[in-house]
C-alpha cells in the first residue's frame, strides 16, 4: 500500500502532462497528452521531475531499432510510452518498504524503462542517489547514463586513477569524443592523469581540447589506420563512434592494451550483435583484446560522478536546455546524431 503523499506532493492531481508515443517512429510520433499519475509500488518512490537528460538509448527505444530492442521494450509499441531515462527530481511519495529516502529529498538516477518526459515518474529507490545541494538539477540530470557509461568504459579499458611512480602516463584514444559519452570519457581520463587523444568533428575540436584532450583530430580526415595515430601507440582505445574496422582498432593499441567497444553500427534487426560476436572471435588469444561494453546503472558510480561535478572537477557539456513544452524538439535534436555533449529537458 502506498504511503500518503505529503508536502510538495499536495500538487499532485490524478492526471499529468507527458510526452507519449503509441507507436514506434521518429520524434514526430511523440505528442503531449494527459495521462494518469503513476503510483509507486513496494520499493519505489514517486518523483516530481525537475530535469531529464536525453540519450541515444531513448532514441533507439523511440524508433524501436534495432528490432531486437522490441523484445525488451514492447513488440508492437513501447510498453512505457514516455521517453527519458536520466532524471533529477524531488521525492513526493514513497511506497511500502522504502526507508532510504523521504518526501522532499532531491535525487538523481536512471529510470529503468523511461518516463522522464512527464511531470511525475516512479523509480526503484535503489536506482536513486541524493543530489548535492550545490549542483544544478539540469547538470545532475546529464550524468547518469552518459557519465556512467564513460566511467565503465574507462574501467573496462583499465584506465587507472594514476600511473605507477616513474611510469609514463597512460595514453588513451577516444573516438567520438564530442558526444555525451565522449565528453565525459575525455574529462574522466584526463582527470586520471592519462594523455588523451580524441577524434571528433571539426567544429568541436576546441571544445574537446578544453575538456583535457592533448591531441584532437577531425574524424573526416583522421581515422584508425591513419598515419597520424600510428600503430601500437595507445594503452586504451574507447570507441564510441562504432564505425572503424576492428582490425584497425586493434592495431592502435600496444600489446596488453584494450579496445573498448561502447557502441557499434549494425543491421536493422540485430544491431551491433554481429560486431560484438566478431569482436569476441578476434579477441581469442589476442594480446590486444576487443571488449564490448554493456553498461548498466550503478548508483555508486553515479554518486562519484555527482561528487566530482559538485567539486568542479567534472563539467558536463550541455548543448541546450529545452523547456518541457519543446521536449519533442529535444528528441529530434538528439535523433539527428550531432549533439555536442548533452541535451536536457527542464520540467518547469
Amino acid at each position: 500500500m502506498t504511503k500518503p503523499l505529503r508536502g510538495p506532493a499536495a500538487l499532485r492531481t490524478d492526471s499529468m502532462p507527458a510526452w507519449t508515443q503509441h507507436r514506434y517512429g521518429g520524434a514526430d510520433v511523440v505528442a503531449l497528452e494527459n495521462i494518469d499519475v503513476p503510483a509507486p509500488r513496494r520499493g519505489e518512490v514517486l518523483l516530481r521531475l525537475r530535469a531529464t537528460g536525453l540519450n541515444n538509448g531513448d532514441i533507439r527505444v523511440m524508433r524501436g531499432e534495432p528490432l531486437l530492442v522490441r523484445l525488451a521494450f514492447g513488440v508492437r509499441r513501447p510498453r512505457q510510452a514516455v521517453r527519458g531515462m536520466d532524471a533529477a527530481a524531488t521525492v513526493v511519495g514513497i511506497g511500502d518498504g522504502v526507508t532510504e529516502l523521504a518526501v522532499g529529498d532531491e535525487v538523481v538516477g536512471e529510470l529503468p524503462a523511461g518516463g522522464g518526459l512527464a511531470r511525475f515518474a516512479v523509480a526503484p529507490v535503489g536506482r536513486l542517489v541524493r543530489r548535492p545541494a550545490e549542483l544544478d538539477a539540469a547538470v545532475a540530470a546529464s550524468l547518469p547514463v552518459a557519465g556512467g557509461t564513460a566511467w565503465q568504459a574507462l574501467q573496462l579499458g583499465a584506465v587507472t586513477d594514476a600511473a605507477p611512480p616513474g611510469a609514463a602516463p597512460q595514453r588513451v584514444l577516444v573516438i567520438g569524443a564530442s558526444g555525451g559519452v565522449g565528453t565525459f570519457a575525455v574529462q574522466l581520463a584526463a582527470g586520471r592523469g592519462a594523455e588523451v587523444w580524441a577524434l571528433c568533428g571539426q567544429r568541436n575540436l576546441t571544445l574537446v581540447e578544453g575538456l583535457g584532450a592533448s591531441h584532437t583530430f577531425d574524424y573526416r580526415h583522421v581515422q584508425p589506420g591513419s598515419a597520424e595515430l600510428g600503430e601500437g601507440r595507445f594503452d586504451a582505445v574507447i570507441d564510441i563512434a562504432g564505425t572503424a574496422s576492428q582490425r584497425d582498432l586493434q592495431r592502435l593499441v600496444r600489446d596488453g592494451g584494450r579496445v573498448v567497444l561502447v557502441s557499434g553500427e549494425g543491421g536493422r534487426v540485430l544491431g551491433p550483435i554481429g560486431r560484438i560476436a566478431a569482436a569476441a572471435l578476434r579477441s581469442i588469444g589476442s594480446k590486444r583484446p576487443l571488449r564490448p561494453l554493456a553498461a548498466v546503472a550503478k548508483p555508486d558510480v553515479l554518486a562519484e560522478l555527482l561528487a566530482l561535478a559538485a567539486a568542479g572537477r567534472l563539467s558536463p557539456v550541455i548543448e541546450r536546455r529545452y523547456p518541457f513544452a519543446e521536449a519533442d524538439a529535444a528528441l529530434a535534436r538528439v535523433a539527428d546524431g550531432h549533439v555536442a555533449g548533452k541535451v536536457v529537458v527542464l520540467a518547469e
